[in-house]
């Protein structure tokens, strides 16, 4: 039977209030020995998916990992977009082990965990086949990981794949959200992300609106 097509989103598409962001150890500790991305523009990647969580109001988690005695402090890019916010500490390597973030991630409530952090195959993976082992839907943003080799960081994401997770990207991250530029609500707010962390699609929009005036949608 030939299915009929409606004008509807699908519903493995993210939206902003069906799931929590999970930030894991953006740290210099962490980022110092990460090399299957680049550090400026694992920066960029990560600024841009917390400036689109803090902007379209996702609830979101910020850890760290041994912040004052050997990690040091989360980047700026991420924790700007969150002033006041206190970031949860944690000993455990694999933070769904942690009793403090596993309290938020239920006081929050959400089927759909969204994770980004260092290291890929470490951080990331823990929490994500524990979230997955435990029923949550759960995404990773690929370029807003990274691990100490290319090596390191694709064996996880496919671990991770193989395991249920989903991969999405930064920027698709922060379209997914906006999805129709007739919300014209978060418009300027989803392009003014792009153009300060979008890299060639934050330039283009710049160029456009700049030579042309031209608006999306």
């Amino acid at each position: 039977m030939t299915p009929i097509a409606k004008p509807t989103a699908g519903s493995t598409l993210l939206t902003p209030n069906d799931h929590t962001l999970v930030m894991i150890d953006f740290q210099s500790q962490m980022a110092f020995a990460t090399h299957s991305i680049d550090a400026i523009t694992l920066r960029s990647n990560a600024g841009l998916v917390a400036s689109a969580a803090a902007g379209f109001q996702v609830p979101t988690i910020l850890t760290t990992v041994a912040e004052k005695s050997f990690s040091g402090p989360m980047f700026e890019e991420v924790t700007a977009p969150f002033p006041g916010q206190a970031l949860l500490d944690r000993t455990s390597m694999n933070t769904w082990e942690d009793a403090g973030v596993i309290d938020r991630i239920n006081a929050i409530g959400k089927p759909r965990i969204v994770l980004a952090g260092l290291w890929t195959s470490v951080c990331i993976v823990g929490p994500a086949l524990s979230a997955l082992d435990q029923g949550f839907e759960v995404y990773v943003i690929a370029d807003a990981s990274g691990d100490i080799s290319t090596e390191a960081h694709n064996r996880a994401m496919e671990r991770m794949v193989q395991a249920g997770a989903r991969p999405i990207t930064a920027l698709q991250y922060l379209l997914e959200l906006q999805r129709d530029w007739a919300r014209t609500e978060t418009y300027d707010m989803t392009t003014g992300i792009a153009k300060k962390f979008g890299g060639g699609y934050g330039l283009g929009i710049t160029y456009a609106k700049t030579m042309f005036n031209a608006h999306e949608g």
